[in-house]
């Protein structure tokens, strides 16, 4: 049977441990280890306004208490890393376990993971806790109080949410205490009731005779953390040292000198999908993300990134490798609903409510098409490169043809030369072997049974009736020798159906059907006008 409750932690940073690295390792690191238990509901930290000790509070949901006793959680903390476990010793830190009383809420709350930062940022939490005396019915006597403070605190505009805790089971031979956790938007009329919320309460004399204050406390929220890491700012301010889970573990996590985080977070099927966010370490800065095509990683846009970088220092970029590239524990043919899908979940993990812009290439540039007609209010504009708004019949055969390449005899190398000599300017294989095989090795690493169900978005889909709905800037882009010149021809016949006024077409020379890997300089001045 379920029992819900919560992890409840006080910490206090000692002076001499930079509150950078003491931020970066709780949220990078330590919270979302812990998020990525199935038993963790979320986990939110807080930071005093009342000027006490300690500082910091983190308060993380469990589904039922009694897990926190298993060793999936217990070995988290047995097997440390040699950062968490340096940074810790550092830290005085207090763990309490309570087990869920009762909630009451307002109509106005929204759980923390429909919020965005910025609404989240104006929480007030107020907590006051109570250890009950060795008296008769002190437990019913205290519970009875609470439940008049928090009907008296729920009449205040901007009471959002109350909840009463009882000492968890798990504390065995621990003193019997109640905890009660107020919520309040930081626009509310508290007024004086908030420099002594109990006080305030009618019948906290006689509560007195049963139980006697232990805390009472206020804190502001400000930061809510999931199951994939995403503080590129204290990582800037660290200047890169921070944290790894060691070479060993699959969900290493690597931070190079200039802030970039690489992580691996895993979409509701337990697809595994690398990630990387980089740029602007600011977490209000404008989100940047970019799709690859099918058959490379994130890395194929790396030659762009650089000048994008150097160019637009505002963006905080996001990139990832999507369905297709990797093994897929439970297989199904992949669909452009579904990739757009995926991306959704990607921007939900990390917290990225919209992007300013999504660029995306070949069967990313239809994903980021498919995307901007399903999702118009999660971003503001959209590039879409070297693709079609449809398939057709010979397509559909060309991708059965290649996956039969790609399940023989070192069926992927053999693949990776055919596409990357079908995608390439004539020019580039020519005067720039090395880009050649570049994307030729990335193309060969690609997963045979991901490739074989990831292509299959490709097959029998048709966007063109939903091309007039586009309600947002698009820019199309291709490379002048996709396809011999045949999906320049493509692109400029559907780009007058994109939205009331259609896009613009850009074409970049010396290119193919990847322009951004060919001649990134080239592909830049395509887009450097709508970015």
């Amino acid at each position: 049977m379920a029992n819900p409750g919560m992890l409840f932690v006080t910490m206090q940073p000692h002076p001499e441990l930079p509150l950078a690295q003491f931020h970066e390792w709780y949220n990078n690191e330590h919270g979302p280890t812990r998020l990525r238990l199935p038993f963790f509901q979320n986990g939110i930290r807080y930071k005093a306004a009342d000027g006490k000790k300690p500082e910091f509070l983190a308060v993380y949901n469990v589904t039922s208490m009694p897990l926190l006793e298993t060793s999936m959680y217990k070995e988290l903390r047995e097997n440390r890393s040699a950062h968490e476990a340096a940074t810790i010793a550092k830290v005085d830190v207090e763990r309490h376990y309570w087990d869920l009383v009762s909630t009451k809420q307002s109509q106005q709350f929204i759980p923390s993971a429909h919020l965005t930062d910025l609404e989240a940022e104006r929480i007030t939490l107020f907590t006051v806790e109570l250890k009950l005396k060795k008296v008769a019915n002190a437990e019913a006597k205290t519970l009875k109080w609470y439940d008049d403070h928090v009907d008296m605190l729920s009449r205040v505009p901007g009471w959002l949410r109350s909840r009463i805790l009882r000492t968890s089971s798990l504390e065995i031979g621990a003193p019997t205490s109640f905890i009660v956790l107020h919520e309040f938007a930081n626009e509310n009329r508290l007024g004086d009731v908030a420099k002594n919320i109990s006080e305030s309460t009618p019948g906290w004399v006689e509560v007195q005779k049963s139980a006697e204050l232990k805390t009472q406390r206020v804190y502001s929220l400000f930061y809510i953390f999931g199951p994939a890491p995403r503080d590129l700012e204290n990582l800037a301010k660290l200047g890169g040292e921070a944290s790894s889970f060691g070479p060993g573990d699959p969900t290493n996590l690597s931070v190079t000198s200039n802030a970039v985080i690489d992580f691996t977070l895993t979409l509701s099927d337990r697809l595994a999908v690398p990630y990387r966010l980089e740029g602007n370490p600011d977490p209000k800065a404008p989100v940047i993300a970019f799709v690859n095509s099918l058959l490379t990683s994130y890395h194929m846009w790396d030659p762009f990134i650089k000048i994008l970088k150097k160019q637009r220092p505002k963006y905080r970029i996001l990139r990832y490798d999507f369905r297709g590239r990797h093994a897929i524990p439970f297989p199904r043919p992949a669909t452009l609903d579904l990739l757009s899908d995926d991306l959704s979940y990607v921007m939900a993990t990390l917290r990225i409510p919209k992007l300013e812009a999504l660029v995306g290439v070949s069967m990313g540039g239809a994903t980021t098409l498919k995307f901007a007609l399903d999702h118009p209010d999660r971003l503001n504009r959209f590039v879409a490169c070297d693709f079609n708004a449809a398939s057709s019949p010979a397509n559909t055969q060309a991708w059965k043809d290649r996956i039969a390449v790609a399940e023989g005899p070192d069926g992927m190398r053999k693949l990776a030369g055919q596409t990357v000599e079908r995608w390439f300017h004539p020019d580039t294989l020519k005067k720039k072997p090395e880009t050649a095989r570049w994307i030729t090795d990335m193309v060969a690493e690609n997963n045979v049974e991901g490739f074989k169900n990831g292509c299959q978005a490709l097959w029998n889909y048709d966007m063109t009736p939903e091309l007039k709905e586009s309600r947002l800037p698009g820019l199309l882009v291709v490379g002048e020798a996709d396809g011999k010149g045949a999906l320049v021809k493509a692109m400029d016949g559907f780009k007058d159906q994109l939205g009331k006024t259609g896009a613009k077409l850009a074409v970049v020379p010396e290119a193919g059907h990847l322009p951004m890997c060919e001649n990134p300089e080239g592909f830049w001045k395509a887009v450097e006008g709508f970015i």
